[in-house]
């Protein structure tokens, strides 16, 4: 009996090591382990790998996406296949693969990772590998292909060029393949040349919305090439969505107006004709972006802008290359000259930075932690007789909300300390000149005497924090900030500057 027993649990062990590298499919979509990893990698020349979280809601909002993208290369019969990877179960290959936060995307070729930096919705993802894995333009043979080619898709770019050897089509090409987003087609066909009236060099680029084509002047370089396509390929004013959103804040344009209305309340329909005549004049510099707020999904952009809804309709200027600095007009005139003057004295420099703020409490020394607003806070964090520890928290962070009952604790230590002052300010909605926030809850110590500041990355604990402050910011020190990496996690922790 023993030994029927051990064969039976023999056969069922060989079983398994048998069919332990077998790939399943979830909705055309490959389901990839630890175990099959390796195998998908090598046997598949092209494959894009999703590491998800089934809790993540960036991850469930990708999902169908993904199974769309799936299909349509299925469709296509093409060899590029699409993989997942539950990071949360497979947490030895998430850290492999260097996953900080969900969703991440990695496209391997021939078992070589780069990152994925294509949109989300799935034929930004189609194209994307498309154009990874194909020429960087479709060669055109003839009008009915070029007419077909413009069909497909909301934005195409076309050059024209009689030898495809030559110095400026090498330039087209090189800008079509650092390009990710719009698919790009090469002629030298003389019927095409004649039914849009290009001559020798021409580029143009075609789309279903504004003007519907724009023309490139200038000399023909990559560089030139990548702005005009940028500067063209969305909208005159953007509506802002699931769909736009990477294309918004990841495009070159890095200044944004930001026009927040009530469709509702019939806004569009009153401002739109103003916005659009206004972005006409600062195209390429400065994108122009409406905010629905009906929206519910959009009550937090709102919230990072200190907004409310009274105020709308309402403007910001928000400028990304400065850790997201905002500018307010002194009042809101949304009539074209009133949008004009708004942008030009941003451009010009005369706006001041517009920072968040609350009202100090009347009882903000009350508790042992103490609370920070901006007007009180430089007076009491930079003492130089005391230590200050300072929480910068968000009110919908998880984490900050289970870091709550240990902080107090902490304050409860060391009130009485005449040396170390515990203090946490509400990051979402007060903000400092000297100070940016790029996650929640971070925590700062500004020592004494100095006021030199360190920044806390060891356990978030009761006796982790206390050695943290009994050694002066030694124990739990973080590393410099372009060693330390940001991640999405369970509680909705996104970091601060990803709030949009």
């Amino acid at each position: 009996m023993r030994v029927g027993v051990s064969v039976a649990a023999l056969l069922a062990f060989v079983a398994l090591t048998v069919t332990a590298d077998e790939i399943t499919k979830d909705e055309g979509v490959l389901v990839l382990t630890k175990d099959n990893f390796k195998k998908a990698t090598e046997e598949n020349e092209f494959i894009l790998v999703e590491f998800y979280a089934p809790w993540c809601g960036h991850c469930k909002a990708l999902a169908p996406e993904y199974v769309k993208a799936a299909a349509s290369l299925a469709e296509k019969e093409s060899l590029i296949k699409l993989a997942k990877v539950d990071a949360t179960e497979e947490t030895e290959l998430a850290e492999e693969h260097g996953v900080r936060g969900y969703p991440t995307l990695k496209f391997f070729r021939s078992g070589k990772p780069v990152d994925y930096n294509g949109g989300r919705q799935a034929d930004d993802i189609v194209n994307w590998l498309i154009k990874k894995t194909g020429p960087p333009a479709k060669a055109i043979t003839s009008v009915d292909e070029a007419k077909a080619f413009i069909a497909e898709k909301p934005v195409i770019v076309i050059g024209f060029f009689k030898d495809q050897a030559s110095d400026p089509a090498k330039q087209f090409l090189a800008a079509a393949a650092a390009n990710d987003d719009q698919p790009f087609g090469i002629t030298s066909d003389d019927a095409v040349f004649s039914e849009y009236g290009v001559s020798d060099g021409g580029i143009i680029l075609f789309k279903d919305f504004d003007e519907g084509k724009n023309v490139y002047e200038g000399e023909v370089t990559e560089a030139g090439i990548a702005k005009f396509v940028s500067a063209n390929s969305l909208p005159l004013v953007v509506d802002f969505n699931h769909e736009t959103a990477s294309k918004i804040f990841g495009g070159e344009i890095k200044s944004h107006l930001l026009i927040f209305l009530s469709k509702e309340a019939g806004h569009y329909d009153t401002h739109m004709e103003a916005c659009r005549t206004a972005a006409k004049t600062f195209k390429g510099q400065v994108l122009f972006v409406t905010i629905n707020t009906d929206e519910e999904d959009h009550a937090r952009i709102l919230e990072f802008f200190g907004m409310k809804k009274e105020e709308v309709p309402g403007l910001r200027i928000i400028k990304l290359e400065e850790d997201m600095a905002k500018y307010k007009p002194e009042k809101y005139d949304l009539s074209d000259s009133g949008l004009t003057s708004f942008v030009q004295n941003f451009l010009d420099g005369k706006l001041k930075q517009h920072l968040l703020s609350q009202d100090l409490p009347e009882d903000w020394d009350k508790e042992a932690v103490k609370v920070l607003v901006s007007s009180n806070f430089d007076e009491i964090v930079f003492d130089k007789k005391k230590d200050v520890l300072v929480e910068f928290y968000a009110p919908w962070c998880g984490h900050c909300k289970q870091l709550a009952p240990i902080y107090d604790q902490l304050g409860e230590k060391y009130k009485d300390n005449e040396s170390i002052l515990v203090a946490k300010m509400d990051a979402t909605a007060n903000e400092l000149e000297h100070t940016k926030i790029q996650s929640f809850p971070t925590l700062k110590l500004y020592k004494k005497e100095t006021n030199e500041v360190v920044e806390y990355n060891g356990e978030r604990t009761l006796e982790g924090l206390s050695k943290f402050l009994e050694t002066g910011g030694v124990y739990g020190q973080a590393p410099p900030e372009d060693e330390d990496e940001e991640e999405e996690d369970e509680e909705g922790d996104v970091p601060a500057k990803d709030e949009l």
